[in-house]
C-alpha cells in the first residue's frame, strides 16, 4: 500500500516535510490526510499548529531586518506555549517537527546577519543562533556559540540557562549543574524553563509542579531549591569575597522587603531562601563557625518549616 494514500502516511510526510522547512509541503500532506478522515485528532491538531505558525511567517514580509526576522519567530515560541495549552492537547512528534522548522526559520535570518562579519561578537545574536542550534538539534554548534555568548554574559541567566541546558544534552553533567544552579540564583524569571529540552531540567520542573504545584514565576523561584532537595544541582563552587558581600546584601534586602509586605511573598520567599542555602554552602566551603550556619538555618525553619526539615536531613 502507498503510505501516502494513509493518514498516518500523510501525517508522516507532513513531519518530514517541516523537518526539510517546507511548510507549504506539509500543510498539503495534512489537508489530504483530513479529506481521509476528518475527525482525526492528531492531523487537525497538527493543522491548527501549523496554520498558526504560517501565519507567523507570513508576517516576516513585512520586515526587512533579518535579525528583526529571527527574533520575531523566537519570540513567537512562547506565545505558541499559550495558544497549545488553550488547544488542551499534545502530540509529542508534531511539537518536535514544529520545533525544527521555526529554529530552522529563524536560524536562516540570524545567519544572514551572522556571516556580514561586523556582528559576528554581539552577544545578544550569538545567543539566538546558539537557540537555534539547539532547537533543530546540533548541539555541538549550539555549544560553540552559546560559549562565545557566556564570554560576553557571564552573569545573564538567559544565557547561562540556555549553555547549561546544551552541556546537559551532550551528557556534560557536572557543567550543567554548576550552570544550571548559577543561572536560577542569577536571574529565574529571566529563564524559560518550557524550552529547555534536557532531562535534568525538565524532570525537576515536571516533578515540582506534580508534586507542590507551582506554576509559571512561582515555579521558577521554586525549581532551584528542589534542584538542590533532590540532589541534582549538587556540584558547587566556591564564592569570592566581593561575591559573598553581594550575596550577603541581597539577603539583607530581601529580608526587609519581605518584612515590609510589600513585595510578593510568593517570589520572594522561595528566592531568599535559596540565597540562604548558598549561603550556608559558603560557611561550609570556608569551614566558618557553625553557629552563623546553625542561625541561617533557624531563619529557614522560621520562613518554610517543611524546607527546613528536608534541608536538614
Amino acid at each position: 500500500m502507498n503510505t501516502e494514500t494513509t493518514v498516518p502516511g500523510l501525517i508522516q510526510k507532513a513531519y518530514d516535510s517541516l523537518k526539510a522547512s517546507d511548510a507549504h509541503a506539509a500543510r498539503a500532506a495534512l489537508e489530504s490526510a483530513l479529506e481521509i478522515d476528518y475527525e482525526d485528532q492528531e492531523v487537525v491538531y497538527a493543522l491548527k499548529c501549523l496554520n498558526w505558525w504560517l501565519d507567523r511567517i507570513n508576517q516576516l514580509s513585512e520586515m526587512s531586518d533579518s535579525y528583526e526576522q529571527g527574533g520575531f519567530i523566537l519570540s513567537q515560541w512562547k506565545a505558541f506555549y499559550g495558544f497549545i495549552d488553550k488547544i488542551g492537547e499534545k502530540y509529542d512528534p508534531c511539537q518536535y517537527a514544529l520545533r525544527r522548522f521555526v529554529f530552522s526559520t529563524a536560524l536562516q535570518s540570524f545567519q544572514g546577519v551572522l556571516s556580514d562579519g561586523i556582528n559576528e561578537y554581539d552577544p545578544g545574536l550569538l545567543l539566538q543562533v546558539g537557540r537555534c542550534y539547539k532547537g533543530v538539534g546540533n548541539y555541538d554548534l549550539a555549544l560553540k556559540y552559546l560559549e562565545q555568548a557566556f564570554n560576553f554574559r557571564r552573569e545573564d541567566g538567559e544565557t547561562l540557562s540556555e549553555l547549561a541546558d546544551v552541556n546537559a544534552l551532550l551528557e556534560e553533567s557536572r557543567a550543567a549543574k554548576v550552570l544550571f544552579r548559577e543561572a536560577f540564583f542569577l536571574d529565574p524569571q529571566g529563564i524559560d524553563l518550557r524550552s529547555m529540552e534536557s532531562e535534568m531540567i525538565t524532570r525537576i520542573r515536571e516533578r515540582v509542579r506534580s508534586s507542590y504545584g507551582y506554576e509559571g514565576s512561582e515555579l521558577a523561584e521554586w525549581l532551584p531549591i528542589y534542584g538542590c532537595l533532590f540532589g541534582v544541582f549538587s556540584v558547587k563552587r566556591e564564592l569570592k569575597s566581593v561575591e559573598v558581600g553581594r550575596l550577603k546584601q541581597s539577603i539583607f534586602s530581601l529580608e526587609n522587603e519581605i518584612r515590609s509586605g510589600q513585595g510578593n511573598i510568593l517570589i520572594l520567599k522561595p528566592r531568599l531562601i535559596n540565597r540562604y542555602f548558598w549561603l550556608i554552602d559558603h560557611y561550609e566551603n570556608a569551614r566558618e563557625d557553625p553557629s552563623m550556619i546553625e542561625e541561617t538555618m533557624l531563619k529557614i525553619k522560621t520562613i518554610d518549616p517543611a524546607i527546613y526539615e528536608r534541608y536538614r536531613n
